[in-house]
């Protein structure tokens, strides 16, 4: 009678190699399970010019926020001049925890909620109309773009920007080959882009409009969309709105504007530009070098709420043109770093993904400094990491808590 030992000796099979075979198949399988369902994941390190460019801008954002509200703050806010800059330092200190914890959550998992967000996205809009001049969605200044629930007020065309680019990197991922036909490259991209800005012209937000306009076509260029479908799309554009600007009064709040950006200082006698003008003098004031921080002269209730959409002219009066030519190249140091960091991701979904919130960040700061040098006609559009505003630079920051999130699966070399 052979023993067990003699039998796998005569065999050539070592002692137990059937038991480690089997347990090194059960690993596997539950290395392979834990990965599927594993969120957080440290992978590679993080892009730390990314990360410490966000950091830069933030903290200069800070600063300059502080100096452009204290006057506007003293005056509105019964003589608490601490008021913005208390509660912006707050919104920055957890939106950089959020950012660093989204850093650290797998990005793939994003493909499982791009379709509830889009929903989700969908009901804040359509809720915006039905609610509109409650005290949910208060009338301000003609429109009806911020939701009040509580102590917490936000603008749901953020996370509708959010959305679009979420579900474009989704379903272009899933047919990147089919790209180039109709079906599958143009019809279900201009549906949702089409119904989101009409939810968002209907509040009357047309610099939102314009960004989620603006981002719907690159994501569905970069995806492979032939390019005579945009030229299509541009003329229809051009045309409806040319109709709805001179043939109807849907629209006359954005003439007026126009009318207003045509020659600011001399007017419609029903057109206000006093805004427009006090930022081109307060930039125009600054010079070369500027005349100082925290020594702007317009500030001080000339130039309206300069700690919001035109705090790049208090920039300009205080750094003067070489500061606000510094802060310009860092943006774009920061768009640069995100687009290389986007295009080395090792999927099509990160790519596209990365380099549309990217995208994002850049097109709202030329739209921003083009308002305030009156190079288009004026409309709400804030300075990301500048503007006041603490639910919009948490959503802003938690976007690029998923860029970073990219960046420690891309194949870029990590410093």
């Amino acid at each position: 009678m052979t023993t067990h030992a003699q039998s796998g000796a005569m065999t050539g099979a070592p002692v137990g190699s059937q038991e480690k075979k089997e347990s090194g198949k059960k690993g596997s399988v539950l290395k392979r399970v834990r990965k599927k369902f594993r969120v957080f994941s440290v992978r590679s390190g993080l892009d730390l010019p990314f990360f410490f460019l966000i950091l830069v801008l933030l903290t200069i954002g800070l600063v300059m926020m502080f100096s452009a509200s204290y006057p506007y703050a003293y005056y509105n806010m019964d003589g608490d001049s601490y008021y913005f800059i208390r509660n912006q330092a707050f919104y920055a200190v957890l939106g950089v925890a959020i950012m660093i914890a989204v850093s650290y959550f797998d990005y793939h998992h994003f493909h499982k909620f791009a379709i509830p967000i889009l929903i989700v996205t969908y009901l804040l809009l359509v809720a915006m109309l039905v609610l509109r001049g409650s005290t949910f969605v208060p009338n301000i200044k003609g429109a009806y773009r911020w939701f009040y629930i509580g102590p917490i007020n936000f603008q749901p065309s953020e996370v509708a920007k959010f959305a679009l680019i979420l579900i474009f990197a989704h379903l272009i991922s899933l047919n990147f080959d089919k790209m180039s036909t109709f079906r599958f490259g143009v019809v279900p991209y201009v549906l949702i882009l089409g119904s989101i800005a009409l939810l968002v012209v209907l509040e009357k937000h047309m610099s939102a409009t314009l960004i989620i306009l603006c981002l719907g076509a690159m994501m569905m260029f970069i995806g492979g969309v032939r390019l005579r479908w945009f030229g299509l799309a541009f003329a229809v554009l051009i045309a409806a709105a040319l109709y709805l600007l001179v043939f109807t009064d849907l629209f006359s709040y954005a003439m007026d504007r126009v009318y207003g950006w045509l020659d600011p200082f001399n007017p419609p006698a029903d057109v206000d530009t006093w805004q427009t003008r006090q930022s081109l003098m307060t930039i125009g004031s600054g010079g070369l070098l500027g005349l100082g921080l925290g020594q702007s002269r317009q500030k001080y209730l000339y130039l309206p709420e300069p700690q919001n959409d035109f705090i790049f002219a208090i920039v300009c009066e205080e750094l003067g043109f070489i500061g606000a030519l510094i802060i310009i190249i860092l943006f774009a140091m920061l768009i640069w770093r995100g687009v290389v960091v986007s295009l080395k991701a090792k999927d099509k979904f990160g790519m596209l993904l990365g380099v549309g919130l990217t995208f994002q960040i850049g097109l709202q700061v030329i739209l921003n400094i083009m308002v305030v040098t009156n190079t288009i006609p004026n409309t709400g559009i804030s300075l990301p990491f500048f503007s006041y505003g603490g639910t919009s630079l948490i959503m802003l920051l938690a976007e690029m808590g998923v860029v970073l999130s990219i960046s420690r699966n891309s194949a870029i070399e990590k410093l």
